[in-house]
């Protein structure tokens, strides 16, 4: 078997698919599929492979050592995307990849400090750690910002799929994690409802790295402490913030654990992780008024003192991988449990809500090549789940004498049990060197049984159903492909339907005009194209994508506190990233994403200002999104960074006719290495102490802001053990 040869099966069963087996692998195909970077080559063959930019054999290589010798910890050095992600570096379609030295450089305190580095991608921080997610999309609230977004830690969905939250990136250890994957547009046809606009995967690391410590203290008084270490074949990460809070009555703190394992049994290669996460929090308002967010004095106040959010969850997982006839079986068995209760600091009346659920299930997947030139692979989930919400306003609110709409006591106290079974395959063609196409089509089904335990019916703007049962198919196809060209880029094509159930919040929290059983799935058609590669012989890299988006059944509440069962949006934009190595110490990256985004249907409302219109722009969608970084390696030991991050003009309400201007922040990092396993490093944000918003919207004819933190510097320490 040459190397070629040996290559090629790795290729195939390893870089298309997505995934790593780490027991023996199967015969290897007679045929190559690029895939694999340079460093993935010198990383699993010994002596190291030579490999050209696209990792494309040469006549000249010796002979391979066969595939059969390789060895778990040799497969582990890929790329941990490769592994655990949703798809493969080089399939179609829009991914970025956040590797595990830029999380640490980043040092981030909220999800938004990372996430926002990417194209496309928009995280609103609110207050303290909670905040709202956009992925090729608006910013969205309530039912739609749950499930609309995919959060995966290890390939696994963090919560079942009716049991979303807004404020979902909370769980997942990103701090200390190997990488995260984001996926803009649907997902593949792995995974099923909530990734209809994207998805974000944590992907927490494995044994086999460097013990490390890291403590940094910031000027609003904010501690963080962060530290991974070996323990035979374990490896126990855990991360810690003690959070002052810079507004009046707020302050927070948050820990999280995780544990990984690599094991083997027999023919079975076992990779378990358990992870945990709670949270604290004395939440800040919104401050109200026109501009409020200049206003330094208000900024730092707190009209809500009484708010707060306490959270825990937790999460378990085995990747159990082997070799089975002709291809590779995965198992993934799972099980999550959460809880929260927090004041409802967004509506006027200040409910307390309680909820949580718990579930778990298991995904299935084999994967095997048909011929020299047709993968296929298929897959089978379910997931079993139940989950409680209890909603109490504890004092008397009206918005006018007499006002009934908000009576004091009860509103909701239920129990839901939902089941999930999912079947999915996908078929992947290479019909030559240059050209692969994948297919895929994924089939799921849903089921709720509602047990109430509040008086049924309607009190005062609340309606309390009886017990139900409701069910929900979803069909979800995928169709790509990419063009291999022969200088160093490729071009794909993609065509990708994203589905959401509604949720649980969604079909029994109703309100006095609802009627039980009128919402429908969701479902949104995406359409893209892209380009990515190198150029100037590898000293720049860049990604171009271009989307269209035509979303049905758009569930969201209105401004007269509302629910909307059928909306429908428009969603189209360009996305374009790259990098620049100026000289061999400075480079210049960076990313920027125009949308334009528009309601497609007509909505009548109470207020003027809010009545929506067929081609109107979405509120709190801003047409321009962009962020870049300098990087200066100074000396040996030195490193400097400038960092900007903008975020355009958007409508703050459905009629267009209030706005917020938008801003651009700018920050800075020092890096100085004091010894080979001590780090120091500095960074500081907002550095021209500009006055911002972090959202701004309009909610019962009143403008309303989170404001963003004013400058602030952090100081920190890092050592490797």
């Amino acid at each position: 078997m040459n190397r070629a040869s040996a290559l090629s099966g790795l290729a195939v069963a390893l870089a298309v698919s997505g995934g790593a087996s780490h027991a023996q692998a199967p015969e290897p195909v007679p045929m190559w599929t690029p895939g694999l970077t340079m460093d993935q080559c010198r990383a699993i063959l010994n002596p190291p492979c030579e490999c050209d930019a696209s990792c494309a054999p040469r006549d000249d290589r010796p002979e391979a050592i066969p595939v059969s010798v390789l060895t778990a910890s040799d497969l582990a050095r890929l790329d941990p995307v490769e592994v655990w992600g949703d798809r493969p570096s080089d399939a179609p379609g829009a991914r970025s990849v956040i590797e595990a030295g830029e999380i640490r450089a980043i040092a981030a305190d909220r999800p938004a400090d990372i996430l926002n580095t990417l194209p496309g991608v928009n995280i609103q921080m609110n207050s303290g750690q909670e905040h709202l997610i956009a992925i090729r999309s608006p910013v969205l609230t309530g039912g739609a910002g749950q499930g609309s977004f995919l959060i995966l830690e290890n390939g696994v969905p963090t919560r079942s799929p009716a049991f979303g939250n807004v404020n979902s990136l909370i769980e997942p250890h990103h701090e200390l994690a190997a990488a995260i994957e984001v996926v803009r547009g649907p997902g593949s046809a792995r995974v099923g409802s909530n990734a209809v606009h994207g998805l974000i995967n944590v992907i927490l690391a494995e044994p086999g790295g460097e013990s490390e410590a890291r403590v940094s203290y910031g000027s609003l008084g904010r501690w963080r402490a962060d530290g991974a270490v070996d323990i035979g074949a374990l490896r126990i990460a855990a991360s810690v913030m003690d959070d002052t809070g810079w507004r009046d009555n707020t302050g927070s703190d948050q820990q999280k654990v995780s544990v990984t394992g690599t094991f083997g049994a027999g023919e079975w290669a076992l990779v378990p992780w358990l992870s945990a996460s709670n949270l604290e929090q004395e939440t800040a308002g919104f401050i109200q008024g026109a501009d409020a967010y200049r206003d330094r004095d208000l900024a730092k106040t707190n009209p809500d003192p009484e708010a707060f959010r306490d959270a825990w969850s937790a999460r378990a997982g085995l990747r159990a991988e082997r070799s089975l006839g002709p291809g590779k079986l995965t198992l993934l068995p799972y099980a999550h449990s959460q809880a929260m209760i927090f004041s409802q600091h967004f509506l006027p009346n200040g409910g307390l809500e309680k909820n949580g659920h718990t579930g778990g299930g298991i995904i299935a997947r084999y994967e095997w090549p048909s011929t020299d030139d047709f993968v296929l692979r298929a897959g089978a989930d379910i997931d079993i789940a139940r989950g409680y919400l209890r909603e109490v306003q504890p004092e008397p609110f009206g918005l006018f004498p007499g006002d009934q709409r908000f009576p004091q006591g009860l509103h909701y106290d239920y129990s839901v049990l939902t089941a999930m079974g999912a079947i999915w395959s996908e078929a992947e063609w290479q019909p030559n060197d240059h050209l692969s196409i994948l297919a895929g089509l994924r089939i799921e089904e849903h089921d709720f049984d509602y047990t109430t335990r509040a008086p049924v019916g309607i009190n005062g703007r609340f309606n309390v159903v009886a017990d139900r049962t409701d069910h929900f198919d979803l069909v979800t196809p995928k169709l790509g492909a990419i063009w291999r060209a022969s200088g160093n880029f490729d071009l794909y094509a993609n065509y990708a339907r994203g589905a959401r159930i509604p949720q649980v919040s969604d079909l029994y929290r109703l309100q006095n005009r609802q009627r039980a059983g009128e919402i429908e799935t969701e479902t949104a058609d995406s359409f893209e194209i892209g380009v990515r590669g190198e150029a100037l012989s590898g000293r720049a890299t860049y990604d171009l994508a271009a989307y269209l988006m035509d979303k049905e059944g758009f569930f969201f509440r209105d401004s007269d506190g509302l629910n909307v069962v059928d909306g429908s949006t428009r969603h189209a934009g360009i996305e374009a990233s790259g990098r620049l190595d100026l000289t061999s110490g400075l480079s210049l990256s960076g990313n920027i994403a125009w949308s334009e985004q528009t309601y497609t249907f007509d909505r009548p409302v109470a207020a003027q200002q809010e009545r929506i219109v067929s081609g109107n722009i979405i509120d709190t969608a801003p047409e321009l999104l962009a962020d870049g970084r300098l990087d200066w390696t100074a000396t040996g030991t030195l490193t400097l960074s400038l960092t900007a991050e903008h975020v355009g003009k958007y409508f703050t309400d459905p009629a267009n006719t209030a706005t917020y201007p938008g801003h651009t922040v700018l920050g800075a990092r020092a890096g100085w290495v004091v010894s080979p396993s001590l780090d120091a490093y500095v960074i500081v944000r907002n550095l021209t102490d500009d006055t911002y918003a972090d959202r701004a919207d309009i909610a019962f004819g009143n403008p309303r802001y989170f404001p963003g933190e004013p400058r602030h510097v952090t100081v920190g320490l890092s050592r490797t053990f």
